[in-house]
């Protein structure tokens, strides 16, 4: 066998294609091939390569890997892989096809210019219509000093977006709409709401040509969100400005290096738990054709068959020994070459399960991203539970995981409609849910709280209609959550009436309250500030339409909203009993008030027992420079009297009323309103936050307008 001069054995690690002075290095896994062809492409659209190369076993294979060095080419050389080997689906799971070009899993960027998925799902060679892989100088990039910002935890304000979405509408006005450059131009808004972090639906590279549904006009519906991908270290070519130029890395750094002037971190949605593969009538795009037992949970009687505990046709066997290695290496890629600050893991329990599917007690990969030193100060959230019904929430594996909080969205959407025997569930939502972080001996910076994201209606929509909407998803109202606890405010979809109008603006801003003046870290769904809908559809997930695009001129409209939500934040900030990192344990401040203690219209009567109560109040001792709190919650649809503790030296002022309009809904520090008596009249459905402050002579003060028209459900 005689080598060309210019290729040589290269290195197994690391894997993927590395730029170096003489040329560039090739490695991908796969253990059962026994072929294994490099193919390089002088230009991105060529329909065949320009050169195969052929990677022999006795010198181009370490172990699992094949690997090889070709000199004279570098950053932009267009490539991709065949492989051969046994096709024993029944038996072992293999499933090699030579005719299949394949992507380079560890590919830092991927053209897609010719691709058509049909060809790779056919019994056809697919060269001419197949995806590419891109090498990439990584060191190609000036970061300016940037880093990751590392952040407390306990002070984050999430705010979840679609990038596409964020922009893609005209009403954006952005130079690039739909693009990581766009979401650029809405950094200084971002920065103005308050935002602390933001969570990016996925980002790796995903089939946008995938037709996931027919409308019932005949219209194609794409996949949209992205939870289907194939290149998971390289950033989506279809957010980028060029996306079939080498500019993939340098747009999505752009994009983060801008947000991290701003102070604001970039936490991606990550799926590792299934891929675009799909199940055995799916395309082979790369881990089909590579190492498909290795990758992919297979049914023991039969593995020409997928497990799928994911809903999208198959499941990653993420405890694989490889497999494991591939996620943990793809974070701390995604963590030391773009500076991301975190990631949230989509249905991240599948990724607890063994090779059989079942859950394990231990799963070597959680752990091995909870340890990672380069992982360290990341954060890690998961969405505690997967598609085949594991169900983690309080229990997810590690300790540093942060987790979804279903209970808190159910729960806090419930109470606020106006259903009656839930305060002490509330009320444990309100101190951080220690029934379910403290028997792990996790804090409330574990629980991710949120009302609303990108699965279910949005905040306006869970207050405007009863019913999903979802006929344009194409399924027959098959899709989508069928229990949304939503309430409509007596008027299903949108109203031109003034109280229901009123009505929904007040429980926008009872839901906001509860979810940001709750300990745990708080997320937002992009656009809820400014009553953002999709029309009632709770299911947006092949809507690439207005249906899921931010309309930013609602923005404009609905100034009261968006204002309150901004101060809210500010709020949030200002009074440290909100962000503690701590549950309430009973501790006494010097004015000897405990941390929290829980009431109803009567002081220390909470009702905990009670099935018709829709009341909860609670005082927060004030500890170092935070002054005492009262927290009122009337969910009944009638104004009600609740008393007020005496604190010695210190009168209540009124800080936030939902019930008034804007700006006397949340009043700024040293603008506080007085309390007359030691008794407070709370307007039905509202939140009330009152702050003790040292007495002092008050100016005889006008009453203010409140929205006194309540509607009763």
């Amino acid at each position: 066998m005689t080598e060309a001069p210019d290729i040589t054995a290269g290195r197994p690690q690391p894997l993927g294609s590395t730029v170096d002075a003489d040329g560039v290095n090739f490695s991908v896994f796969s253990e059962h091939a026994t072929r294994v062809d490099l193919l390089l492409f002088d230009h991105c659209d060529d329909p065949e390569p320009s050169r195969t190369i052929q990677l022999h076993a006795e010198t181009h294979r370490s172990f699992h890997f094949w690997h090889c060095h070709v000199r004279g080419v570098g950053a932009g050389q267009v490539y991709a892989y065949r492989m051969d080997g046994p096709r024993d689906t029944s038996k072992s799971g293999t499933r090699f096809d030579h005719r299949k070009v394949l992507l380079d899993p560890y590919a830092r960027a991927n053209i897609n210019s010719r691709w058509e998925r049909t060809y790779a799902i056919g019994l056809e060679d697919n060269v001419a219509h197949s995806m590419r892989s891109l090498v990439v100088d990584l060191d190609d990039y000036d970061w300016e000093g940037d880093r990751p910002l590392r952040l407390p935890m306990a002070d984050t304000v999430l705010y979840e977006l679609h990038v596409r979405g964020m922009t893609a509408s005209p009403t954006a006005r952005v130079a690039s709409p739909g693009t990581f450059s766009g979401v650029v131009e809405k950094i200084p808004y971002l920065k103005e709401l308050g935002i602390t972090a933001v969570e990016l639906l996925p980002v790796f590279d995903f089939d946008e040509t995938q037709i996931l549904r027919t409308g019932p006009d005949g219209s194609k519906l794409p996949n949209y969100w992205g939870y289907d991908p194939y290149g998971f270290f390289a950033p989506h070519t279809g957010y980028c400005t060029s996306p079939h130029l080498n500019t993939h890395i340098s747009e999505f750094r752009d994009m983060v290096k801008a947000f991290h002037q701003a102070g604001i971190e970039v936490i991606l949605d990550v799926v590792f738990n299934h891929t675009s593969e799909g199940n055995e009538f799916g395309p082979t795009i790369s881990f089909r054709g590579q190492a498909n037992e290795a990758y992919y949970h297979l049914w023991p009687q039969d593995r020409s068959h997928y497990m799928d505990f994911t809903g999208c046709g198959n499941a990653v066997n993420a405890n694989h020994p490889f497999v494991a290695k591939f996620i943990v290496e793809c974070l701390e890629y995604w963590v030391t070459e773009h500076h991301v600050d975190g990631f949230r893991f989509d249905l991240a329990s599948e990724l607890s399960r063994g090779d059989k599917g079942y859950e394990m007690a231990v799963p070597p990969v959680l752990w091995a991203i909870e340890l990672s030193k380069v992982l360290a100060e990341t954060k890690i959230i998961a969405e505690p539970w997967d598609g085949g019904g594991l169900y983690q929430v309080g229990r997810f594996p590690g300790k540093r995981w942060a987790q979804w909080n279903g209970p808190f969205r159910d729960d806090v959407r419930r109470f606020v409609r106006g259903d009656a025997g839930l305060v002490g569930e509330v009320a444990k939502r309100l101190g951080g849910s220690e029934d379910l972080f403290g028997p792990q001996n996790e804090l409330p910076t574990n629980s991710i709280n949120f009302i609303t994201c990108h699965d279910g209606f949005t905040l306006n929509d869970l207050v405007s209609y009863e019913h999903k909407h979802n006929y344009a998803n194409g399924e027959a109202e098959a899709d989508g959550a069928n229990e949304n606890f939503s309430w409509n405010c007596g008027v299903e979809g949108p109203s031109e009436e003034h109280d229901i109008e009123r009505l929904r603006v007040r429980q926008i801003k009872n839901l906001m309250s509860v979810l940001l003046l709750s300990r745990g870290v708080p997320m937002l769904l992009a656009g809820d500030e400014f009553r953002n809908s999709q029309g009632g559809n709770n299911n947006a997930y092949c809507q690439d339409n207005p249906t899921s695009w931010l309309d930013w001129d609602q923005a404009e409209k609905e100034q009261e909203t968006k204002d309150f939500t901004r101060r809210l934040i500010q709020l949030r900030g200002r009074y440290r009993t909100f962000r503690e990192p701590q549950f309430f344990n009973g501790h006494l401040n010097t004015r000897g008030l405990p941390d929290v203690t829980w009431h109803g219209t009567r002081l220390e009567q909470p009702g905990w027992e009670d099935t018709n109560a829709r009341v909860l109040a609670c005082t927060l001792g004030g500890f170092e420079d935070d002054p005492d709190l009262h927290l009122i919650l009337n969910m009944y649809h009638l104004g009600l009297d609740f008393e007020l503790p005496r604190i010695r030296g210190h009168r209540w002022h009124r800080v936030l009323d939902t019930a008034h309009r804007g700006p006397h809904d949340i009043l700024p520090a040293g603008k506080e309103k007085p309390v007359d008596g030691h008794s407070l009249h709370a307007h039905g459905r509202s939140v009330v936050l009152l702050a003790a402050l040292p007495e002092k002579p008050e100016k005889a003060e006008k009453p203010e307008k409140a929205d006194r028209k309540d509607a009763s459900r």
